[in-house]
Order: C-alpha cells, then structure tokens, then sequence
C-alpha cells in the first residue's frame, strides 16, 4: 500500500497553473508535480487491437453485437481498429517520444482464455509478453486493466455478468494473466467502468452485450465487484504489487432544490457512484430500498471479499450529470435534465473541469481514511480535430480541455486529496464502442483507411509539458 506524503504548501499548482496560462505561441504550461507522479495515457484491447480472429483470440460479446445490424454507427466494429496487434512497436515509440511515463492497457479476456475457461491460450500471452517486454525496454510502466468490457462470447452465453459463476471465472482469468506477466506489470486493475458494463450493457442495452434488463440488471453489479474481489486476491497470489479498480465517477447536481428534486438526484448517485465504490471501500453497500427489486440475496456474503484492501483508486471523470424527478409512473425515480451554460465536445459532454475537482474532494471527505491514493485512469475528450493546410492536426479545444483539468487536478491536490497520477483517454483515436470510428479521442489521429498515425497538436504541447520546456 502506499504512504501518505506531505501535502504541498496550498495554493503552488494553481498559482504555478496560472502563471502559465498566457497564450505566448508555446501554450498554457503545467505547474509543478512530483518527480513520482505518474504521467499516462490509456486504451483498452477491443478498441485497438484488431485481429480479432488472430492468434487463437476467441468471439467477444463486443464483436457479436458490433456484427449485430443497428447496433453500432454505420455498422462499424472493432474488427480491425487501430491494427495495434501489429503496429504496437510503433505507438510504443509514440508514446516514448511524448515522454509519458505509463500505459495504460487492457488485456482482451478471449485473447487470453478463449472461451472464458481452461488453461491459457499461449499465443494470446505471447502477444502480451511482447508488448511488456518492448514498453520495459522503451522505459515505460505497463498498467494492466484485467476487463475492459470485452468478455468472451462463451461466456455471456452461460449468463455473462447475470451470472455468479462469472465472478469465478474472472478470478481464474486473473491467476493466469497474473502467473504469465506480474513478473513484469507491477500495476494491476481489476475492472474498467463496471457501471457502464451494468447500466449500458445490461440496463439500457445500448452496449454490448444489449440486454435490455433495466433495474433487472443489478446483479450484474454485484458479480462484476465479486469478480473484483476474487480476482484482487488472485492477482496479489500471484505476486502482484499494486492492485486497484477503475470507476467511472460524476458530480450529481439537482435540478432544484424541491425536495423531490433533490431525492431524485441522490438516488442517483447512489446508483451510478455508491453503489460501486462504498462495497469496495466501507464494506456495505448504500441503501437502496427505493428500488424495487435489487442484489442477490447472498450480497452480504461476500461483502468481505469485495472489500479487499486496494493500493490505488483508479477515477475516470468526463462530466457531470445533472437530475430532476422522473414523471409519475415512470420505472425510475429520476430522469437526466440537460446541462446548459458549459461548453461542449464534439461527443456533446458538457465541458465542466470544475467537476473534477467536485468529484476528487467528494470522494475524500464521504471515504477519508479508507480512500487509498487515487490515479486519474481517465480523463479525455472527443474533439472536430480539423487538418490545417500543412496536414497537420489542430486540435486546440483538446488542448484547452487537458489544461483545465490538470487546472482543476491541482485545486484538489491543494485541498489535500491524494492524487498520484494522471491517464490521458487517449493515446489514439479509436473505435468509439456503439459510436464507431465518428468520436476521435485521441492525442494522435489514425487514418483508418491506411493506419497513419499523426500526431496532433495536443500531442506536441503535452511532449512540451512533460519535457518542461514550454
């Protein structure tokens, strides 16, 4: 577990951060950070490996329901992607010219496990071995996310993450992952978002695997934070270092301050936030009785396992959700209201650096002493990323972006939360999940067509940062 370190005397980043703001032709600079902090940038396995029929690599759910018409935009899928299968030497020198320090990535379950049981499948570890050994040689940290969405099509057909037996199965993915490559990756992550996995996946079936479940969903909940609790105890028997989670978190506001409003709002919090993040780190679960039906009976079973002591607390921040009460006779008690007065990226997410900050103080004063230190597993945006005349990639409102939030980063750190890292979504432009190839995420664009990858100009002004020297 990590130690607690002398906070900075309060104020220095932000006042670093806006001594640097000017627009001098080099861009807003950074403030200072510790030699330690960890600089990264993230992707997962589905939306840039490609090769999907390669290397033994068995049918992931994302596959059937990317090949399933109406599903994702234009019919596209993760079939070839970035190809980064083959091309990862040359976005590992990407990322070594860029100057980060980590990478973070996710292990595809099929590659691995085909089926989602038995023993390995060697060239699946193979390709992984390889992809270790080439970040090390580059000097860079491998972060490992276990499941980043992709589980194996076999697996779903048994009853996928509806399924107690899944918690299982992922734990013995996680001990032959764990006994091929913790010689190597130092940093584990268990699971990636599970509340998109329950909410899209299972919930509103917009993503795969596309049930369209509702509030029947929440088992999958449940079995996705057993599976992270049998699995950490996998990982850490098989010798790894530091083992988190990876949750998506956002600032809840009221639509008003009618009582009604107000329920509805903390209803939903505890549904997208609490209902993730208080099992791992007080050992209960929030109540939830306003639902109707809800957990497994056993949930308070494994409760223990669940809450296995973590090293790090992965945070993906995009934006915040704004709630009213829902209409009489609505399913759900509460209905999401359109945030207006920020503005917005080219996925339509309203641009609220502020509420980073909301969520990292949040986060530190509901949990306090049982918070461990928290990286920044993501934090990105999708942009129009127009090509200037000389061909290259001007992507200012992803520069502008980045700068607010490492802005707002630095205001929580000066307030005391424990912050030891930051991952940048994303290193390339990729496959979007239900959104296809039209959302560019990406500090680098990627022809589709040809696989030529360009550096944009966030690309350049963070290689400056991180350098520090503009």
């Amino acid at each position: 577990m990590y130690s607690r370190s002398a906070r900075s005397r309060k104020g220095d980043r932000v006042a670093d951060l806006a001594a640097g703001a000017g627009r001098d032709g080099l861009q807003p600079r950074f403030p200072r950070f510790s030699a330690h902090f960890r600089w990264g940038t993230a992707t997962s396995a589905y939306q840039i490996e490609g090769a999907v029929t390669e290397g033994g690599r068995g049918r992931s759910v994302w596959d059937t329901f990317a090949a399933t018409p109406g599903k994702t935009a234009r019919g596209e899928t993760g079939e070839i992607a970035c190809d980064h299968y083959r091309r990862y030497h040359e976005d590992i020198a990407l990322m070594a010219d860029l100057g980060v320090s980590d990478y973070r990535f996710s292990l595809a379950w099929p590659r691995i496990q085909p089926v989602g049981a038995g023993p390995a499948n060697p060239a699946g570890l193979d390709f992984y071995d390889r992809l270790v050994d080439a970040l090390l040689n580059a000097g860079i940290t491998p972060v490992a996310t276990l499941y980043h969405w992709d589980t194996p099509q076999a697996v779903e057909d048994a009853g996928g993450w509806m399924s107690r037996d899944t918690a299982h199965r992922f734990a013995d993915y996680a001990t032959l992952a764990a006994e091929a490559l913790s010689d190597r990756i130092r940093w584990w992550i268990t699971l990636n978002e599970p509340v998109i996995v329950t909410l899209l996946g299972y919930g509103l079936g917009t993503h795969a695997p596309g049930r369209n479940l509702m509030l029947g969903a929440l088992p999958t909940a449940h079995h996705q934070l057993l599976g992270h609790g049998l699995a950490t105890q996998a990982l850490r028997a098989a010798g790894a270092e530091h083992v988190g989670i990876a949750n998506n978190h956002m600032p809840v506001w009221a639509d008003s301050q009618h009582s009604e409003d107000v329920a509805a709002a903390a209803a939903f919090a505890d549904l997208y936030n609490w209902l993730f993040a208080d099992p791992l780190l007080t050992g209960a679960y929030p109540d939830l009785r306003w639902l109707d039906r809800g957990l497994p009976e056993q949930a308070a079973v494994d409760l223990p396992t669940i809450a296995q002591p973590l090293d790090f607390y992965g945070l993906n921040y995009y934006s915040p959700a704004r709630i009213r009460a829902a209409a009489p006779g609505s399913e759900l008690p509460f209905e999401l209201v359109e945030i207006t007065g920020y503005p917005r990226t080219a996925s339509k997410w309203p641009v609220v650096p502020a509420g980073l900050r909301e969520t990292l103080v949040g986060l530190t004063e509901r949990y306090r002493d049982a918070l461990p230190p928290i990286l920044i597993t993501e934090n990105g945006c999708s942009t129009a990323d127009p090509a200037t005349a000389e061909g290259t990639i001007d992507d200012q409102d992803r520069i502008d972006f980045l700068h607010a939030h490492v802005a707002a980063l630095c205001g929580a750190m000066d307030e005391g939360v424990d912050v030891r890292g930051y991952f940048i979504w994303s290193l390339l432009d990729n496959f979007e999940w239900a959104e296809g190839y039209g959302q560019r995420f990406g500090l680098v664009h990627v022809d589709f067509e040809t696989q030529r990858r360009t550096p944009k100009a966030s690309y350049h002004w963070l290689r400056r940062q991180l350098a520090g020297t503009a």
